[in-house]
């Protein structure tokens, strides 16, 4: 029955700060869902956006895959969204984006002008402070936003309206993606919850997310 499930790959991309480990309860939840997964890491701060998705779109060309899905968190969508523009010649596969600022993310803006955060931001910045405006042509892309209110960005005091405590819903919003949805997490908690999870393997068999009725405060 899964005899050709090898060819079809699911790529976890973590955020700013995480590393891989932050997505293994994910990948140990899309595994259980058939799914086969790898962990893509990459260094967030030392290494600018350009370069971190070259690197990106390298190594899925050493994935013995026909298909490659993508699922990326936070700043690791952004990377996904700019490999998939920078090369066009990528497997095809359905893209997660959990989190990400598509708009840019003024909480990190904000963070990345103090002094003592600046260094922790390094190279990060420029990725937090661009913007695409699109969906990449040719990719089912799936939107997830957190609206729980807890996080870093609470520091921020304007960042009063809907978010995960760090990234905005505003900001998460990407023209052309084929389905958007928002769930009560955390922006930590995006990569966590069990709900994110189901949300996630249901948009990777379906192109398209489960009703959130019952499940939105």
């Amino acid at each position: 029955m899964h005899s050709h499930r090898e060819r079809v790959i699911t790529v976890l991309v973590h955020g700013l700060w995480y590393g891989p480990v932050s997505m293994l309860m994910l990948a140990r939840r899309l595994r259980r869902a058939q799914f086969t997964t790898r962990l893509f890491r990459y260094p967030t701060v030392r290494r600018g956006l350009s370069a971190n998705a070259r690197a990106l779109g390298e190594w899925i060309d050493g994935l013995d895959a026909e298909r490659v899905n993508l699922v990326g968190h936070s700043l690791g969508g952004l990377v996904i969204l700019r490999a998939l523009t920078q090369r066009s010649d990528l497997p095809p596969g359905k893209v997660v984006l959990m989190g990400s600022p598509v708009r840019g993310s003024r909480a990190a803006r904000r963070l990345a002008a103090s002094g003592p955060i600046r260094p922790l931001v390094g190279r990060a910045r420029e990725a937090l402070d661009v913007g695409f405006d699109r969906a990449p042509p040719g990719r089912r892309v799936g939107v997830i936003a957190g609206n729980a209110g807890m996080g870093l960005g609470r520091l921020v005091r304007d960042l009063d309206q809907p978010s995960d405590g760090t990234i905005a819903v505003s900001e998460t919003r990407l023209p052309g993606c084929a389905d958007a949805i928002e769930l009560p997490v955390s922006h930590t908690g995006l990569v966590l919850s069990p709900a994110v999870a189901d949300q996630v393997v249901a948009f990777l068999r379906s192109g398209r997310f489960q009703s959130t009725h019952g499940l939105q405060s």
